[in-house]
C-alpha cells in the first residue's frame, strides 16, 4: 500500500463530529427517543464522541450501544469458519426509538445491511438513521447516510483508513493506494 494523503486530522474529525451531532439534533427536533449504536470496531468510538457532543449541546445523555455484525455478514464463510465475536452490548430498549447507526466508513453498504439485520433482531425501532465519518462511494446496495462527516470520492484501488485514539492511539483519516 502506498500512502497518498492525510484526509482529516484530529481537528477536522472534531469539527465533523460536532456538525453531525448538531444535524442529528436538528433533524430529530431534539434528542427525545434517540439512541446511538456504534458498529464494531471504529463506529463505537465515533458514536461515543457524537454522544458527548450531544450531551454538551443538550445537557442530556443519550444511550450508546455497541453492535457486532460478525454473524450478520453476507460473506461470513469467506471471512472465517470460526468467527470471533466481539460482543454486542445494547443495554436499552430500542422499540419505538430513533436508532442512529454509527460507522466510520460507508463503502459498499454491506456492513450497514448487516447492522440493520442486527438492530431488527433486537426490536422494532421507530426509525433507523445512519451517521458515518467518511462516505467513499461505490455502493453495491441502495443505502445512503443521513449524516456524513466528509464525502471522499475514491477509486476501488484506494483504501480509507480511519484511526481513533481509543483504538489506534492517533486521530486521523488517511487514504492509500494499493500497489499493483
Amino acid at each position: 500500500m502506498k500512502f497518498k494523503a492525510n484526509i482529516m486530522d484530529e481537528k477536522a474529525i472534531q469539527r465533523a463530529t460536532t456538525r453531525i451531532a448538531h444535524e442529528i439534533i436538528e433533524k430529530n427536533k431534539g434528542i427525545e427517543n434517540i439512541v446511538l449504536v456504534g458498529i464494531k470496531t471504529r463506529g463505537v468510538p465515533l458514536a461515543n464522541r457524537i454522544a458527548e457532543k450531544i450531551e454538551k449541546i443538550e445537557n442530556e445523555k443519550v444511550n450508546v450501544g455497541i453492535l457486532d455484525i460478525t454473524l450478520y455478514r453476507d460473506d461470513l464463510t469467506k471471512v472465517d469458519e470460526n468467527p470471533i465475536l466481539n460482543n454486542t452490548s445494547i443495554n436499552f430498549d430500542i422499540n419505538e426509538k430513533i436508532v442512529i447507526l454509527v460507522d466510520d466508513v460507508l463503502y459498499t453498504g454491506r456492513t450497514v445491511r448487516a447492522a440493520l439485520d442486527g438492530i431488527m433482531d433486537r426490536g422494532r425501532a421507530k426509525s433507523i438513521q445512519l451517521a458515518v465519518l467518511i462516505d467513499r462511494g461505490h455502493r453495491e446496495l441502495p443505502i445512503r447516510a443521513d449524516y456524513v462527516g466528509k464525502n471522499v470520492p475514491t477509486s476501488k484501488e484506494e483504501i480509507i483508513r480511519v484511526q481513533f485514539e481509543e483504538v489506534d492511539d492517533i486521530n486521523q483519516v488517511t487514504i492509500s493506494k494499493l500497489e499493483q
